[in-house]
């Protein structure tokens, strides 16, 4: 993988764990020499992972949109390798997605859950083929990944697509599990590009 996408709380949270374990992914990206596709600002986790992959020599890349530029203190263009100012949450997805080899989510509240959820249901359908993760820091996301297994025991997601997420405690662990990680058979085919 050249390029991670990695979704986390705008907030730091209130456990020295969870700032952590953000810097803990910015420097294991830029060790790996994976750059780090995020949502552009400096607060909260999200500013943790950038500050720590930029201190490691990573090449670092920031989707904002610009109505979130003072909210979450954008970087400025030179601080960042790139910084690439959109106008909706849409296309902020659209474009993190496409520069992307891979999504993963670190602690977060809604906006991070929806957006991991997303990544994993577009692999579902087939839109991409690139692994999911959570780094389940403390257990973070034992209650999601129950839920997830929760709906195959129920017969509402497909065991093969409980495949679609890995998780790991830590972000060398987790890394080390996308890259290892195999794609599902896809269930159906869908041309997305002429839909």
């Amino acid at each position: 993988m050249k390029s991670l996408c990695v979704f986390c709380g705008a907030n730091a949270g209130n456990r020295p764990f969870l700032a952590n374990t953000a810097r803990a992914m910015g420097d294991a990206l830029a060790r790996r020499g994976i750059a780090l596709v995020f949502g552009g600002g400096r607060v909260g986790l999200m500013g943790a992972v950038s500050a720590a992959a930029l201190a490691a020599g990573g090449r670092v890349v920031g989707v904002i949109p610009a109505a979130l530029q003072k909210k979450e203190l954008a970087y400025e263009g030179a601080d960042l390798t790139e910084l690439i100012v959109v106008r909706s949450m849409h296309e902020r997805k659209a474009r993190m997605a496409e520069l992307a080899e891979g999504f993963v989510a670190l602690p977060g509240g809604y906006g991070t859950f929806e957006e991991i959820c997303e990544m994993i249901t577009w692999a579902q359908l087939g839109i991409h083929r690139k692994p999911c993760g959570l780094v389940n820091v403390d257990g973070y996301f034992d209650g999601l990944l129950a839920q997830f297994d929760r709906a195959v025991a129920d017969g509402l997601l497909r065991a093969p697509h409980r495949g679609l997420v890995v998780a790991a405690p830590d972000p060398d662990g987790l890394l080390d599990a996308m890259a290892a990680w195999t794609p599902p058979p896809l269930e159906f085919k869908l041309d997305w590009q002429s839909t």
